[in-house]
């Protein structure tokens, strides 16, 4: 039940990190960017049309305003939240078995985004990380490795970045936790937006 590049199934350990419970709304992009350059328009909405490289310039001044160091979630920590962390219940999808639970996809999304939050959280208390929008990564797509691993990075180069989680316009297949995906780092889409990680100072 997995694609080629799913597997093989591997050992992964990560140092603590936070990561937002919601993806990343229209209010806050245009309130750090000045701009909303989403198709679908609503304050509460997950803000779409960014590629990779937006969500960069987005981050850049979101720290500067705020003094932190939010960042996007490597692919291994987006999917370990996906998957409930240490509460994790083994879910196809991220919080069910029942993709209608916890996704906005295409047999129920009425062709649109829809806002944050409004389906079954996960284990973790995170919400759409199936469905809804895709989330880019901070990693280039490459294959897995057979050995363990510790806070892993992805490939050094690539010929695309990673996103995962499947979106509105998505098929239940593709809004596995274990889905990947990726394109250019211009790449903007109607479906495609990012969530926020943080790393945990010691």
């Amino acid at each position: 039940d997995t694609d080629s590049d799913e597997y093989p199934a591997h050992q992964v350990t990560l140092s603590d990190y936070m990561i937002c419970k919601t993806e990343v709304t229209q209010e806050l992009w245009q309130a750090v960017m000045g701009r909303n350059p989403s198709k679908f328009k609503g304050s509460n909405l997950p803000v779409e049309y960014v590629s990779w490289n937006d969500c960069q310039k987005f981050i850049k001044k979101l720290n500067k305003l705020t003094g932190l160091n939010f960042r996007l979630p490597t692919e291994a920590e987006w999917e370990y939240a996906a998957r409930g962390g240490n509460k994790s219940k083994g879910y196809k999808y991220s919080g069910s078995n029942n993709v209608d639970d916890v996704a906005w996809y295409y047999d129920n999304s009425s062709g649109k985004t829809h806002p944050v939050g409004q389906k079954t959280p996960n284990e973790l208390g995170i919400y759409d990380m199936s469905g809804n929008v895709w989330e880019w990564c901070r990693d280039w797509k490459g294959p897995f490795p057979a050995e363990s691993q510790v806070d892993p990075q992805g490939p050094s180069s690539g010929t695309g970045r990673i996103f995962r989680g499947g979106s509105w316009n998505s098929s239940a297949w593709n809004c596995r936790i274990s889905y990947r995906n990726r394109n250019s780092e211009t790449y903007r889409s109607s479906y495609l937006d990012m969530r926020l990680a943080m790393d945990i100072d010691k």
